[in-house]
């Protein structure tokens, strides 16, 4: 009897069957019998017919009577609620927070101080962008944010994958996202920044420099939410029992490592697959994987900040894990999926102004604006004061106070008195254990400036390109040249490559001969010389945080008729130890048998899984196999979009001619291609798999690259 390997359960493990009748229009009418829920209106009634509306005879007109039919289309109709001016798309997990190391000698916050303590999480990704209907791996920040259900309320970090930000004063927040959304006129283009009038408003922001570098760097593609860091962006305070402050950076750095894609990869991924973050995330978490971050914090005093070399307020500046080794403190794992999207993923609402006793601010006028907007955005969105009511945004602690009544209150204070202070009863504030803010004394004129502290727009961004590796650099330049090709205005394209020359002259070089000016435009004119002494720092390169497995990572493997089993078997086995996960790819959705008589169930169909898809991929077919894939396209794209995008490929020896087909000539072997001529091989492929990417061979596929290696002489 054959043998079945790969076989998927999770949507067949979900089907359920229903008692049905036609009716005498042949529409399928499902009946509920024995245990089987009864479908009601929103009052409880129940429901005898949901398939027809109440009419006059059989073809007459329809009655305003049918209350169920007028209740469903009411219903229906107001279904949405305006989606968020940014961060619109997202998606949600929950799960637990367990702190390690306690920080009672800065803080009194508990969440920071209860060794072993569990905290409950709620975690939203979201690209910033984009509308709500956007594709995953647009090229923009990932918003990383955090909602910790404390003991003493919900504390939020609501932070992104990239650590600094575009402006410094909120006051330019609506002009950044105007510029960076779509045109106002055409409505396009959606979620990118590759139009002319995000770069001019870059352009005429210097001070947005230094997060363009991260924002054209690999940083902005991740390859999952799993492999990202996250950033509190905003220096916050910590407040200990004699209400001293430290200042505090919160930094979410993740087990598994760093890793992004490549351009051309994404560009492919968001045709093949717009949800693949998203469903990257749901499968790890379904399958028993779920992903795990260190929460770290930097902590430093007011003789750092102070002797540091830019202000620690400004949100456009790091400080650096070699001056402040960023300290871990505790992890947490999302290892739970939302029962429903909308409930939680798209009503959870996240202020930075919720924090617990212990934790301040700072006067970082980012910060500021921050903790003023997120209220309102909240209100507009939600639609009440009262979404603090929703369960996902609702403490697990109880609430109580004097607030009551507005749209949709699910609760309100009891009794007679409703009012603070008086002479009845209820809740009454808490001078030690309650919520103290920091004691800062400040003084100052009242006026519209800027502090000279901010000026200096160059030398964390000339700092960041020369911490990144020789390919993260070309890629840098790439993602620049891609953008700044589609600005219509050539004065535009040559203003961004006059910052540039303010940050690394080989960069400015490259991007402008890649734009084809006939010249270097003038450097721009910048208020503060850019610093050549700032050190590189290994922390911000992706590749040198990179894992030392494929743990986590997707395999796919390309099958056909006939293709030796044993290898097969090998791969699936190899996979499931690191943990990983596979695919199984094959010309016909309903598998393949291998030459033992194993049936192999296709995962999907080689037209609906590109490579761009796996980490990895193995070409495991039989001749016969080889042959007829060799004319198809779909095929061909397989093994060749692999091979350009740096990946691993193993594959057994009847695959030769298919490759050569796909462009990959005997010459172009690398070490990248692994043999499969025995089951024993697959291991050690897994373990090359563990580099992720063979680099060098981009340099040798992309045009692009020789004037990146002649500028870098």
């Amino acid at each position: 009897m054959a043998k079945t390997i790969g076989k998927d359960t999770g949507a067949q493990s979900h089907a359920a069957e229903f008692k049905t009748d036609v009716g005498a229009g042949g529409e399928l009418h499902q009946i509920a019998s024995g245990s089987d829920d009864i479908l009601t209106t929103q009052q409880g009634v129940p429901v005898a017919d949901d398939q027809n509306s109440l009419r006059l005879g059989d073809r007459g007109p329809t009655l305003l009577e049918d209350f169920h039919l007028r209740e469903k289309i009411f219903h229906f109709d107001h279904e949405r609620i305006p989606e968020r001016v940014v961060h619109a798309r997202g998606f949600g997990a929950h799960g637990t927070f367990t702190l390690d190391e306690s920080l009672d000698k800065y803080t009194v916050a508990k969440v920071l101080t209860e060794v072993g303590e569990r905290t409950p999480m709620f975690v939203r990704f979201s690209t910033v962008a984009g509308n709500k209907g956007s594709s995953d791996l647009a090229r923009d920040v990932r918003g990383f944010a955090a909602k910790f259900y404390t003991k003493e309320g919900n504390w939020d970090i609501v932070g992104n994958n990239i650590p600094v930000f575009f402006i410094q004063d909120a006051i330019k927040f609506p002009d950044l996202i105007h510029a960076a959304k779509q045109e106002p006129d055409r409505g396009f283009p959606q979620a990118q920044t590759a139009h002319d009038n995000f770069w001019d408003f870059i352009g005429l922001t210097p001070e947005s420099m230094h997060m363009i570098m991260w924002a054209m760097s690999d940083r902005a593609i991740p390859r999952s939410f799993r492999f990202m860091e996250g950033f509190g962006v905003h220096t916050f305070r910590l407040i200990d029992a004699e209400g001293k402050g430290t200042y505090v950076k919160f930094h979410f750095k993740p087990k598994m490592g760093l890793q992004s894609v490549m351009w051309n990869e994404a560009v492919k991924i968001n045709g093949a697959d717009p949800d693949f973050h998203r469903r990257d995330l749901w499968d790890a978490i379904t399958a028993g994987t779920p992903p795990e971050w260190d929460l770290g914090v930097q902590l430093f005093d007011d003789a750092f900040a102070d002797s540091f070399e830019f202000d620690v307020l400004d949100p456009t500046k790091i400080i650096p894990e070699e001056q402040v080794p960023v300290r871990r403190i505790g992890s947490f794992v999302l290892d739970r999926v939302v029962d429903n999207f909308f409930a939680e993923t798209e009503q959870v609402a996240f202020c930075t102004q919720n924090v617990v006793p212990g934790i301040g601010f700072t006067n970082d006028p980012l910060l500021q604006g921050r903790n003023f907007s997120y209220l309102d955005t909240q209100l507009k969105r939600l639609g009440s004061t009262n979404f603090t009511h929703l369960p996902v945004n609702a403490p697990k602690v109880p609430v109580r106070n004097f607030q009551q009544d507005g749209h949709m209150a699910m609760r309100n204070p009891t009794g007679r008195v409703n009012y603070e202070p008086n002479s009845w009863g209820g809740p009454r504030a808490a001078p030690t254990g309650g919520y103290r803010h920091f004691a800062a004394e400040e003084t100052g004129r009242k006026a519209q400036v800027r502090a000279a502290t901010f000026a200096d727009h160059y030398s964390q961004a000339r700092q960041f390109f020369i911490s990144q590796t020789p390919i993260e650099q070309k890629h840098i330049g790439d993602a620049l040249v891609f953008e700044l090709s589609k600005c219509e205005r050539v004065d535009l394209r040559e203003r961004i490559v006059s910052h540039l020359r303010n940050i690394d002259e080989t960069l400015a070089t490259v991007v402008a001969g890649g734009l084809g000016l006939p010249k270097l435009p003038k450097a721009f004119a910048a208020p503060v010389p850019t610093r050549t002494d700032l050190a590189p720092s290994d922390a911000l390169s992706i590749v040198k945080q990179g894992p030392d497995s494929f743990a986590g990572r997707k395999l796919g493997i390309l099958v056909t008729d006939e293709a030796p089993a044993a290898i097969v078997k090998a791969l699936v086995s190899a996979v499931e130890k690191l943990p990983a996960v596979y695919e199984i790819v094959t010309p016909r959705v309903a598998g393949a048998t291998l030459d033992d008589g194993t049936v192999i169930e296709g995962k999907q169909k080689i037209d609906g899984a590109p490579s761009v898809l796996y980490d990895a991929v193995a070409l495991v077919v039989s001749d016969d196999g080889a042959t007829m894939l060799a004319k198809d396209k779909t095929a061909k794209d397989f093994v060749n979009d692999a091979f350009a995008h740096g990946k691993f490929i193993a594959y057994t020896p009847q695959a030769l001619p298919l490759m050569e087909r796909a462009g990959i000539a005997p010459e172009d072997h690398d070490e990248g291609l692994v043999a499969l001529d025995k089951a024993a091989a697959a291991k050690g492929f897994l373990d090359t798999c563990s580099a992720l990417r063979l680099w060098d061979r981009e340099l040798k596929v992309d045009l692009d690259a020789a004037a990146f290696l002649e500028a870098s002489k």
